[in-house]
């Protein structure tokens, strides 16, 4: 078998691998956080606008989307907590209008090793979890338990809520009145304590937001962003690697590289060796 050290992947198999597409798909009206700019893609250009003199036609698009929309990574400088981000920094000495010159989104190493899939779901024998429920270090130990894995330093750690099999129910994904379940703090402190290198889940906000509650407040993003300089993937596509039974696999991550922006799209990708 061969393997890269620290990975225990064999990646002899990978040629029988299979593929998950970990992104939501982005489009017109998609669920998104109501705290951000919305997503618009509209063809500027149609096929027979202009035509070449050898009757060749081009069709394309320009596309408007704030960094946080659709699935998609956090900078370590997206957050501050009474006025410092990641490391101490006092926020306001690295942003203008041109963006963060520290701690922003293409300050990010891509990510390619080993992810660990932490089924909540499957934990509490249910496809999706209620709305509003808070993922606690217990969930987290169970869920670890169950599969039989235990979280490394550096590793990437996705947790399954199932939330994302409501993607097409804008209004149920949103959850702005029911809420929308997620890790608690204890949850963001035990993220911390493994010094995993990036978190992922399925909600737009990456937290428990109780019925009501919206985006008021964002503990655990203090937690991983400001405290522990760990990235957050939110509004991942996880059902369809849920489904798979699969707990470690190969997993890779490279978001947008803005050059100041506070976060940036991003296409997850999760590889499953095969036998």
């Amino acid at each position: 078998m061969s393997t890269i050290d620290g990975l225990g992947i064999d990646f002899a198999a990978l040629g029988n691998a299979r593929l998950i597409d970990l992104a939501q798909p982005m489009k017109n009206g998609m669920p998104q956080s109501p705290n951000h700019p919305p997503f618009r893609m509209i063809l500027e250009r149609r096929h027979g606008d202009m035509v070449r003199s050898d009757g060749g036609s081009a069709s394309n698009e320009v596309i408007i989307t704030g960094g946080h929309v659709g699935t998609h990574v956090d900078a370590l400088g997206h957050v501050s907590q009474d006025g410092l981000i990641y490391g101490g920094i006092k926020a306001e000495s690295i942003q203008s209008h041109l963006g963060l010159s520290e701690h922003g989104i293409d300050t990010f190493t891509p990510y390619g090793g080993r992810g660990v899939l932490l089924d909540i779901t499957k934990v509490k024998g249910v496809d999706t979890l209620d709305p509003g429920y808070g993922i606690t270090a217990d969930d987290l130990e169970a869920a670890e338990e169950l599969a039989g894995v235990k979280v490394q330093e550096g590793d990437a750690v996705l947790i399954g809520s199932g939330w994302s099999r409501l993607w097409d129910d804008r209004l149920a994904f949103q959850g702005v009145d029911s809420g929308v379940p997620g890790p608690d703090v204890s949850a963001g402190k035990w993220l911390q304590s493994k010094k995993v290198r990036v978190a992922g889940a399925e909600t737009i906000a990456f937290e428990q937001l109780k019925p009501g509650a919206g985006h008021a407040t964002l503990p655990v993003h203090r937690v991983l962003l400001v405290d522990a300089g760990i990235n957050i993937i939110e509004t991942m596509r996880l059902h369809e690697l849920l489904d798979s039974g699969a707990s470690e696999f190969l997993f890779v991550l490279a978001p947008i590289r803005v050059v100041g922006a506070t976060g940036a799209p991003v296409r997850p990708l999760a590889l499953i060796p095969g036998a």
